[in-house]
C-alpha cells in the first residue's frame, strides 16, 4: 500500500529478515560443506519467519468463542511448523552426508575434494 508505513515490530522483522538471508547466502556460497549446511538451515529458517510475517503477526489467537479483534491465520503457522520439522530433518540428514564426505576423502572442502576426483 502507498503512503502507508509500517509498524516498528515489521520494520524490525524487515531488517532481520534481509540480514538472515544475508547471512545464509553468504554461507552457502562457501567451500566448507559444514558452512554451507549452515547457509541450508539459516536460508529455511528465514523463509519460515517470512511466511509467518506474511500471514500476520497482529491479531489474536482464533479460539472458540472470542470474538474481538483481529484474528491471526492459524494456517500458515501449521504449515510453517511443519516445514520446521522438516527443515531439521533435512539438516540431520545433510550432516551425516557431510560426515561421509570427510570420512570418503578426508576433507570437507569443496576444492580438496573436486581435485581428489579429478
Amino acid at each position: 500500500m502507498a503512503g502507508t508505513s509500517g509498524s516498528p515490530v515489521e520494520v524490525v522483522l524487515a531488517v532481520a529478515l534481509g540480514v538472515l538471508f544475508a547471512v545464509g547466502t553468504f554461507l552457502v556460497l562457501r567451500r566448507d560443506l559444514v558452512r554451507v549446511v549452515f547457509g541450508v538451515l539459516i536460508l529455511s529458517q528465514a523463509t519460515n519467519v517470512y511466511l509467518v510475517t506474511m500471514g500476520g503477526i497482529g491479531g489474536i489467537a482464533p479460539i472458540i468463542g472470542h470474538e474481538e479483534g483481529a484474528v491471526t491465520d492459524p494456517l500458515v503457522q501449521a504449515l510453517v511448523l511443519t516445514a520446521v520439522v522438516i527443515g531439521f530433518a533435512t539438516t540431520a540428514l545433510l550432516l551425516v552426508l557431510v560426515y561421509r564426505t570427510y570420512e570418503e576423502h578426508g576433507s570437507i572442502d569443496l576444492e580438496d575434494i573436486g581435485g581428489a576426483v579429478r
